[in-house]
């Protein structure tokens, strides 16, 4: 099966985040709309995860920020792997700064994994995302 690498995988997984804020789920980050997005509580190292269900090989990554209160985004982590501990994955790219409703992809150069990830180091941190998307195709062997 061949998936283009422009279809963002994404939307086949399965969303989970740290916390969840005021019924703010994560699965707002695949849901296509650029009007709502996933919301933490203020926690220490708060994150999103796609779990993308099979291994892919992951040409670039998406995230859009929230319309207002943006700049809560700023050093954000993206990661790729196939470890649900965020910090055994690698690191794709990192948001320096993403103004109110920007987007902006990452190169992720063939990364393979069966997760991506986006958190925020540092305590009283919250993280949200309007969109996410996860672009490639299946990896050689995807027995994960």
């Amino acid at each position: 099966m061949h998936i283009p690498e422009t279809f963002n995988v994404a939307l086949w997984g399965k969303s989970s985040q740290s916390s969840t804020y005021a019924g703010s789920g994560p699965e707002l980050a695949l849901d296509g709309s650029l009007t709502s997005w996933t919301h933490t509580n203020d926690q220490t190292n708060p994150w999103w995860r796609v779990d993308l269900l099979k291994v892919y090989s992951v040409k670039r990554v998406t995230i859009t920020n929230r319309p207002s209160l943006g700049s809560r985004i700023n050093g954000a982590v993206i990661r790729i792997g196939n470890f649900l501990d965020i910090y055994s994955n690698t690191i794709c790219g990192v948001i320096s700064t993403l103004g109110n409703s920007g987007t902006a992809t990452f190169s992720c150069g063939g990364m393979v994994g069966r997760y991506m990830v986006v958190h925020i180091p540092g305590s009283r941190k919250t993280l949200s995302l309007v969109e996410a998307g996860v672009y490639g195709t299946l990896a050689g062997n995807s027995l994960l």
